[in-house]
């Protein structure tokens, strides 16, 4: 296939979009490569609605096509193929492994659709992609990319999409970043100290989360020795655990658990100087809005899921049981517990003092 006739039959592109925060953040390599390789087209982002908070100010996208399943206009798969088919795509790139993303894309009649391989679908995709045989052994960023890296070769017959390193990182307007200065000062954040922000929680699973007690300690710490600002940060899901961390503090943090969807949380954390939370979404969203981050990790691969940034640093304690990649502990939760308050506290220290 003639690689120039490829590229310009390629006038608009539709890219379904991943399911979880943290994987966002990690397909936003794979998204500034697929508009370098066709900087003309026209790129769609089919996502859920917590998403466009992330992807509203992206330069490498021209539109963000919302769906909740079951819940909006395009929410069940025959709804979204019928829009889909409306805007008549050339090429499907599909990011989730699910079956139902590749049936929606074949539904729409999108003449190319390329993912991976998985879930019985191959059927489904006229470029079904090999799952590559180092998928639990490299970062996520790199199967994303693996995926447009494939788009390029069939494409345009070339190989250029692994030679740079992958940029995670994700704009925030000024416009939004003076928003979320309001709501700092507003919430009661003392804007002329170092604001701190605690991800205390983890939605999808307990073993994930650093005791609250451990977090109260710190929290304490960071206030009297730091002088510090601290808030606490999750979604609703998260009130919860929030709430025993502030019941068990000292010093009170501010609370800001549940009250910012995800665009706001992003401009929040574009404006603090540190988070430090467990592996959750908020781990990957901060470095990638440009503040130091530090991830505590336990029962999960820091290997393959860690923040994919030079903002983001790993604390973990290396036990004989990590990473499990259990949702809860079955013994005594040794891969956090066996972390101290004390030691991430001088961590903090080092990161807001750049020593």
């Amino acid at each position: 296939m003639n690689s120039t006739s490829s590229k310009n039959s390629i006038n608009s592109i539709v890219v379904h979009g991943t399911n979880w925060v943290g994987d966002a953040i990690m397909t936003v390599p794979a998204l500034r490569e697929l508009r370098r390789l066709f900087p003309d087209a026209a790129i769609s982002l089919l996502t859920r609605s917590w998403a466009e908070g992330i992807f509203s100010n992206a330069s490498f996208i021209d539109e963000i096509i919302v769906f909740n399943q079951g819940k909006s206009r395009i929410g069940s798969v025959f709804d979204q193929s019928k829009y889909l088919r409306d805007l008549k795509f050339d090429l499907a790139v599909l990011l989730p492994n699910s079956f139902r993303s590749a049936l929606t894309a074949k539904l729409a009649f999108i003449p190319r659709r390329i993912g991976y391989n998985k879930d019985l679908r191959g059927l489904l995709l006229t470029d079904p992609i090999a799952v590559p045989e180092w998928k639990n052994g490299r970062h996520e960023v790199f199967y994303y990319l693996n995926l447009v890296a494939e788009v390029e070769k069939r494409f345009l017959g070339t190989e250029t999409v692994l030679l740079s390193a992958p940029d995670t990182t994700v704009e925030v307007s000024d416009e939004r970043k003076v928003e979320a200065r309001t709501r700092l000062a507003t919430a009661g954040a003392e804007m002329s100290k170092n604001i701190v922000a605690l991800g205390v929680g983890s939605t999808n699973s307990r073993a994930k989360r650093w005791p609250a007690k451990h977090y109260a300690r710190l929290n304490d710490r960071l206030q009297s020795e730091m002088n510090a600002s601290v808030i606490l940060v999750g979604s609703k899901a998260e009130i919860d655990v929030s709430n025993e961390v502030a019941r068990l503090s000292k010093r009170k943090p501010l609370l800001l658990t549940g009250t910012t969807d995800i665009g706001q949380a992003a401009a929040i954390l574009s404006e603090v100087d540190l988070l430090i939370s467990n592996d959750m979404g908020l781990a990957h969203l901060a470095p990638a809005v440009g503040t130091k981050t530090l991830v505590i990790f336990g029962p999960t691969n820091s290997d393959t899921t860690r923040p994919f940034s030079p903002n983001a640093a790993i604390i973990r304690e290396n036990v004989e049981c990590s990473p499990c990649m259990l949702r809860d502990c079955p013994i005594d939760h040794r891969c956090m517990t066996r972390i101290s308050a004390d030691e991430v506290f001088r961590l903090a220290v080092q990161t807001l003092t750049n020593e």
